[in-house]
């Protein structure tokens, strides 16, 4: 039996106002041990329309000063409410949409917290519970498997509990469904603020934690090798220059890919560097400079000490060294001295930073000594080479078979600089990227789930710090994983205190979104242009949200709601808690 609380006395397009009577204005209501929420801002009311309950949200509410009735000496006031359709039920069953609508005098009564659970709670098919409703209290039990089966957005400014949901959204799904998970899919987080490094989410004996540190030798990121050795990659990487720097790293990768399988391939290419260099008929300055750098490169001394004595005669186009033996197409010096020096050379201590940057220099020499190129055009480029590879060697470990895929990786980058921080997102999320969509089956037999806290460091548009080709890269492998990683199972999720810093086009193709406290006009903004599934009066609450609590929307939820998110216990939250300034002051 429903409980009668007021009758329609108006209906505009489909804004619907109520006469709700006097004796309906309590907070709650008993009935047969059933809770019913009383009658105000954002509860539920159901209009009977025949055999169909068109359950509706109350939006506002106001006295009626028109029509006032005197008894004596007492004035009594209309109470009036504005609901607005959201759905309606039949046979026991909700539907989401306008459908049907009210007529004058259809009699509205409230809803039971059960009912409201209900609709809010997948139908009652799961327990995936993260929170309950900010003002009914109710437990919701969310559709985990259409939010994980999607791109998902967090924002919220500083302290409004962004990173307990979170935590607590993927915490709940590994307490779950850890066993079903193993083998078929594979979690990885890129943690800028070292928060998810010791029992969040997962136990640290379940899950692998890198820790990334570019001041000292410490745990190191695995890379396939192949997506190292790409042109494009390391073009970015280094800024390389598209007329000139480009095609020349293009020339470098395809000499040590047209010579990989043969034995010896790099000592050889030294060796014939040397001799074109020193065998010339017209001796060049900048080869011999070249060649100087070599020499430190392969760490050989006999070597170095020889061209550190040798001096370049412009006049003759030769060289001699201190011994006063000559180097060019009619001298004998590289077959007397240098030759047999090369003969012993030792270079298979050299990581693949290292053949790197050797192959670049050789190739450079060549190109300087055949006329390919001119020095002062490439070398920019091998020195910003040598500076960021001096960034990546203590956290990078280029691999030629990665390891098998991990349940739940955490990448922290707290202890690298800025630069870093930016070069290794990218070379992440490809090297999983790529290697997932390679391997997966169609239709998706695994998945892969990418979580990015802070966002805005990576995938904002704003940013003036960084050289443009760099950026724009960046952004389109994310949005290339957003638009089109629903094919292979690849999904993202975005945590971010701007979300109008981060690029429009992958916001926009956020399926999912939990929406905590933001102020600035621009996020609002975006957050209006962009989520189709907001309505206004979610949408007005977004400023005012208390810590904890977020609104709760997208493709997944049939209506926005109001969620507060239980809090983590300490040891599994994320290590973002607020500073106890009375505890650390006293």
């Amino acid at each position: 039996m429903s409980i009668v609380v007021g009758e329609v006395i108006a209906v505009s397009g489909i804004k619907i106002s109520l006469r709700i009577f006097e004796d309906s204005s309590h907070e709650s209501i008993y009935y047969n041990g059933v809770k019913y929420r009383g009658v105000s801002l954002r509860e539920h009311i159901a209009i009977q329309r025949g055999f169909i309950d068109i359950v509706c949200l109350v939006e506002g509410e106001y006295l009626d000063e028109r029509r006032l009735d005197v008894e004596g000496e007492k004035t009594v006031y209309i109470r009036k409410v504005d609901v607005k359709p959201i759905g309606y039920i039949v046979d026991g069953k909700f539907s989401e949409g306008v459908k049907y609508m009210p007529m004058i005098r259809d009699k509205a009564s409230l809803l039971s917290e059960p009912t409201v659970a209900e609709i809010y709670g997948a139908d009652g098919i799961t327990n995936f519970s993260i929170g309950s409703m900010l003002k009914d209290n109710i437990p919701i039990s969310l559709p985990w498997t259409k939010i994980f089966n999607s791109h998902i957005g967090i924002f919220g400014n500083t302290g409004s509990g962004k990173s307990n949901t979170l935590a607590k959204l993927y915490t709940t799904l590994f307490s779950q469904k850890l066993k079903a998970l193993k083998g078929k899919s594979q979690f990885i987080i890129i943690d800028f603020n070292g928060e998810y490094t010791e029992n969040q989410i997962l136990q640290a004996k379940n899950k692998t934690i890198t820790i990334l540190d570019q001041k000292k030798k410490a745990d190191k990121l695995k890379i396939d090798s192949a997506h190292f050795w790409d042109a494009e990659t390391l073009s970015l990487l280094f800024q390389a220059t598209t007329n000139t720097q480009q095609p020349f790293i293009r020339r470098v990768l395809g000499g040590r890919e047209l010579f990989k399988d043969s034995p010896n391939s790099l000592t050889n290419y030294i060796f014939k560097t040397f001799e074109r260099a020193f065998s010339s008929g017209e001796a060049k300055p900048d080869a011999l400079e070249l060649c100087r750098e070599v020499a430190r490169l392969i760490d050989d001394k006999p070597l170095q000490k020889l061209l550190k004595g040798m001096i370049f005669y412009a006049n003759n186009k030769f060289f001699k060294d201190s011994g006063g033996t000559y180097y060019n197409s009619n001298g004998d010096g590289f077959g007397l001295k240098i030759a047999p020096i090369l003969e012993d050379i030792d270079i298979d201590d050299l990581d693949q930073f290292d053949e790197f940057i050797l192959r670049a220099y050789l190739q450079l020499c060549s190109d300087v000594v055949m006329g390919y190129a001119q020095f002062d055009h490439i070398q920019p480029v091998l020195t910003r080479a040598k500076s960021v590879i001096a960034g990546l060697r203590n956290v990078l470990d280029i691999v030629d078979v990665t390891p098998p895929p991990i349940l739940l990786h955490v990448i922290s980058l707290k202890k690298c600089k800025s630069e870093i921080k930016k070069i290794l997102p990218l070379l992440i999320a490809k090297n999983a990227y790529v290697n997932h969509k390679d391997k997966v089956q169609s239709p998706p037999d695994r998945t892969l789930h990418l979580i990015v806290d802070e966002a805005h460091n990576i995938l904002s548009e704003q940013s003036t710090r960084e050289h443009e080709i760099w950026k724009d890269y960046r952004l389109e492998l994310f949005e290339e994983i957003i638009k089109e990683g629903r094919k292979y199972g690849v999904y993202l999720t975005l945590a971010s205190q701007r979300p109008a810093d981060i690029s429009p086009t992958i916001i926009s193709q956020v399926h999912n979104f939990f929406l905590h406290r933001l102020v600035n006009d621009r996020d609002l903004q975006l957050i209006e242009n962009t989520i189709s599934t907001l309505d206004y009066s979610s949408r007005t609450l977004i400023p005012t949200l208390a810590k904890g609590c977020c609104v709760v929307t997208g493709t997944a939820f049939e209506l926005p709601m109001i969620l507060k998110v239980d809090p983590l216990i300490k040891d599994h939250r994320p290590s973002s808690d607020d500073v106890d300034l009375e505890k650390l002051w006293s």
